[in-house]
């Protein structure tokens, strides 16, 4: 099997790794190849902190899943979160050059280009550019602007940031885990993907995926993404808080809140108890479930708090922004018992738990039903769009050239730009095999997605250090 026709999500948790292998179907769906997992360490709160643990625990998940799809993996779709990630709202425009001709690809992408070159906080960098509505000359509210006439396009961008150590730190352990990266997705967007519908995100709906270590929200509206956070908080904290309250081991914590843990403890009798065993010949414990699910409430309703925060910040509860499909739950968090119930009653819309194999084709066992892999699954998918949109380019289009003419023209206008203090411009296929070079007609219909442009500026860092 090529590695053309399959794909790979990489999705690099606080508490698992996991990695899945799949291609799509005669029918569109996903046929899944093979999944890896293994426990996430060197990762808090979305962020490496040990960059030795992280490339190992991406080489034990990239194995396993290797092993059952039975082919190599050499390019992973990764997913990035954290508590660093932040999100801003931008307008910008620019005056086209010959408004006698149509608006292109060329003016959407140049315009995109424009906001890229905004002032971040020192460290920080964009990451995804994301367009909700244009306007042309005086017609707004424009969803498509190519193809239409006009002198100046203008749009309203969703701007995606994040700490560039942190993204830098990834693509270390990717690479160091003999992996290359062919994109960075914002995790939130990636579970979006595989759980969120297209009557759901036209409707208007926050998808809220709970994690070991932080909690993502994304917001769709008229089927554009209006808003995007991070919140802190997750699974782990709720273990960490059964461990303190109930003074046991995190091994024990984490078994409780899986199998006997509740967000809403009015629904638990008082008189059921499950016993706990002793360390080392000390006697066992028993510990109440209604006690388990105060303590468990406590630390769920503050996150539901922050979700609360978020939608007002947004305007949710405005009547041209209301969510009218509510809010859909995901991610290993809200497997808790009773979640949905308590979402309903805290933010005041209906909610649903969003399973992550609506897609996927030959889920039989449904393993992968579970929310907790509706991040990896989106990862697959956006994979998959990228292999797409390769495999879509017409062969009579794409022009080889002469790679050593390439490489030098690259050099000399590198040295060009250095001495002029200008930003460095050099061709990178992106879309084609790695034995080819692109023509300026490929270049033009092969455009890197943001992710990937990020990728390339990440892969430059590392050769400058080499």
């Amino acid at each position: 099997m090529e590695n053309q026709e399959y794909s790979v999500g990489l999705d690099i948790g606080t508490t698992k790794i996991v990695a899945i292998v799949g291609r799509r179907n005669a029918h569109g769906k996903i046929e899944i190849l093979g999944v890896g997992k293994a426990k996430s360490l060197g990762v808090h709160k979305g962020i490496v902190n040990n960059i030795s643990q992280t490339i190992n625990s991406i080489k034990a998940a990239v194995s396993e899943a290797q092993s059952s799809a039975g082919v190599p993996i050499r390019k992973v779709t990764v997913g990035i979160a954290g508590k660093h990630i932040r999100s801003l709202q931008h307008s910008d425009y620019i005056m086209r050059e010959h408004p006698d001709k149509f608006i292109t690809d060329d003016d959407i992408e140049a315009l995109k280009d424009q906001v890229k070159k905004l002032v971040m906080l020192p460290g920080e960098e964009i990451i995804h550019v994301l367009p909700q509505e244009y306007k042309v000359d005086s017609e707004g509210e424009i969803q498509e602007p190519i193809g239409m006439h006009g002198s100046r396009l203008e749009a309203k961008f969703h701007v995606v940031v994040g700490q560039m150590g942190s993204i830098r730190n990834i693509a270390r352990c990717v690479r160091e885990a003999g992996l290359e990266m062919e994109a960075l997705t914002l995790e939130p967007l990636a579970s979006s993907e595989a759980v969120l519908t297209k009557e759901e995100k036209e409707a208007g709906v926050a998808i809220v995926d709970i994690g070991g270590g932080t909690t993502d929200i994304a917001i769709f509206k008229d089927s554009i993404i209006r808003h995007t956070c991070v919140i802190p908080y997750g699974g782990g904290i709720i273990t960490e808080d059964i461990k303190e309250g109930c003074s046991i081991i995190e091994k024990h914590a984490e078994q409780l809140k899986v199998k006997f843990g509740s967000a809403v403890p009015e629904l638990e009798k008082d008189s059921t108890y499950v016993t706990i065993p002793g360390l080392h010949g000390r006697p066992d414990k028993e510990i109440s479930l209604k006690t388990l699910a105060q303590i468990i409430n406590a630390r769920v309703e503050e996150i539901l708090d922050l979700v609360n925060t978020e939608l007002k910040a947004y305007g949710a509860f405005d009547q041209k922004k209301k969510l009218i499909a509510g809010i859909v739950l995901t991610g290993g968090g809200s497997n808790l018992k009773h979640l949905r119930q308590l979402a309903n009653y805290t933010t005041g819309f209906d909610s649903r738990i969003g399973f992550a194999n609506e897609y996927v084709a030959n889920d039989k066992n449904q393993y992968l039903k579970g929310p907790e892999f509706a991040t990896s699954i989106g990862l697959l998918m956006e994979s998959l769009k990228i292999r797409d949109k390769k495999s879509n380019l017409p062969e009579e289009e794409i022009i080889v050239e002469e790679p050593k003419a390439k490489v030098q023209n690259d050099t000399v206008a590198a040295a060009d730009n250095e001495a002029n203090n200008a930003p460095v411009q050099t061709e990178q296929p992106m879309y084609l095999p790695p034995s080819e070079i692109e023509s300026p007609t490929a270049k033009r219909l092969a455009k890197p997605t943001f992710g990937q442009s990020l990728m390339e500026k990440v892969k430059k860092f590392f050769e400058e250090v080499e």
